[in-house]
């Protein structure tokens, strides 16, 4: 199935194959244009909308039953396309609210939070999404269900969320003017245990952030 053939009006856009290949699609393209920087201003509310759109087609694979690929062994589709320039790009446009903390597993006691880059994580879904999208063009759309759904559960879905989460405070810090502290030393190279969540040299402002949204501050 090529780029031309996508979405060609011989599919049914009821099927469910057909939908959530469109919201990949849609993700994909709309994060490699928030990227390249054009909006820098909008990058994190456009984030947000199609990090959460996302979660959509996830939540629906993670609802379906167990997607078992045709073949035994999966495809090779070939090396990956290199995100490098995306990510780059990415930490740049979302600096300084780039490095936030996240729990991995809710579920496990004690989990003390790890660092976290959101310039990453959009990264990392950005590859196993196209790592799908590579199997469903060439027209192995179980292969490709397969592939979204296990690695929605193993690694895009718990890395969207977070990311989500993480978008989500920072407009929640700008629309009710709250100010946002600095993560003091915080760096995604280090690990960090409960003593080290003391977030105390602060000057990262709700402020800094609400300029370039173009949202008008209380006084």
């Amino acid at each position: 199935m090529s780029d031309a053939t996508l979405h060609a009006t011989t599919q049914d856009p009821d099927d469910f194959a057909v939908q959530i290949a469109d919201q990949v699609e849609s993700f994909l393209v709309a994060v490699t244009e928030v990227a390249k920087g054009d909006e820098p201003g909008s990058a994190v509310p456009f984030l947000l909308l199609e990090v959460s759109q996302l979660l959509l087609a996830g939540g629906r694979l993670g609802a379906h039953e167990d997607i078992v690929p045709d073949e035994r062994y999966e495809p090779d589709t070939g090396p990956d396309a290199d995100v490098d320039e995306l990510r780059e790009n990415l930490a740049r446009l979302l600096d300084p609210v780039d490095v936030y903390s996240e729990v991995f597993d809710p579920y496990e006691p004690r989990t003390a939070p790890v660092p976290a880059r959101l310039s990453d994580d959009i990264a990392d879904v950005i590859t196993d999404l196209r790592h799908g999208m590579a199997h469903y063009r060439a027209g192995r759309v179980t292969e490709a269900l397969w592939w979204w759904q296990f690695s929605y559960f193993s690694n895009w879905g718990p890395t969207a969320s977070a990311a989500l989460r993480a978008l989500q405070s920072v407009l929640i810090h700008v629309r009710l003017n709250q100010p946002l502290e600095e993560l003091d030393g915080l760096d995604t190279d280090q690990s960090m245990g409960d003593e080290t969540l003391e977030f105390e040299a602060g000057k990262v402002m709700a402020q800094e952030i609400a300029g370039p949204l173009g949202i008008r501050r209380g006084q």
